[in-house]
């Protein structure tokens, strides 16, 4: 097997060459979204995992996807902004403006029901839930208002948008995606990787894999952003 990848190469521009890679790092716990940028082979040796199975796991599953000819995932580095963008919105936020609220009573629930029992851990867990829920609900109001047409209008037309408005709003953005991202990782920290106690109840239970599929839903949104659309609308300027 010739090998695709090494280790030197950011995640971020592995996971957009290749999406099924995303699967492997949610698995490893690596962040690809927020630490895109980072390069696979730093990050594993910090988590101390075994770096040469990973990498050979990745060419693996790289390999096979060539061979299978089955490239499911589309390369968003090639469709029009337009449509990454309506993607991102129509995909990606639209879970979160569904899930967000069912999210706020589930966690709120076990925190009344199970907190005497539990302690500390369900209140700053449903404490830190709901900050990251207001901060999300008010970026993704931020995008769809404002950034995201400018950035299809400037897509179309970079002649006729303010270059500094809108590096402005990609660094917000991006300040906003790191708040996140640090918030996921505390969530998942303070629960240890989302460990259920024995006497969780079917509530409880469902409610920490509803906050594992958020996390995942979340590392795949931020990447589309921060490793794919702003580097597009970057290049462009």
């Amino acid at each position: 097997m010739e090998k695709r990848y090494n280790g030197q190469e950011k995640i971020g521009d592995i996971v957009a060459e290749f999406p099924g890679a995303s699967n492997l790092f949610k698995e490893a716990r690596i962040d690809f979204c927020c630490g895109g940028d980072r390069p696979l082979a730093e990050v594993i040796r910090e988590k101390g995992l075994d770096e040469a199975a990973l990498i050979q796991r990745l060419n693996e599953s790289y390999e096979a996807m060539i061979n299978q000819g089955a490239y499911a995932d589309k390369d968003w580095r090639e469709v029009p902004v337009a449509d990454l963008i309506h993607h991102i919105v129509h995909v990606h936020h639209a879970y979160l403006k569904e899930e967000l609220p069912l999210l706020s009573e589930f966690v709120t629930k076990i925190w009344r029901v199970h907190g005497p029992v539990q302690g500390q851990v369900l209140s700053d867990l449903h404490e830190r839930f709901h900050q990251m829920k207001l901060e999300l609900e008010q970026h993704l109001i931020a995008e769809e208002r404002e950034l995201f047409p400018q950035l299809e209008q400037f897509a179309a037309h970079p002649e006729t948008a303010s270059r500094e408005q809108i590096m402005k709003g990609l660094y917000e953005l991006e300040s906003d995606h790191s708040g996140v991202g640090d918030a996921l990782r505390e969530m998942r920290e303070m629960t240890g990787d989302y460990a259920l106690p024995a006497e969780a109840c079917r509530t409880y239970q469902l409610t920490f894999q509803k906050l594992i599929a958020l996390e995942a839903d979340m590392f795949q949104h931020i990447h589309l952003e921060n490793n794919i659309l702003f580097p597009r609308i970057e290049a462009l300027s």
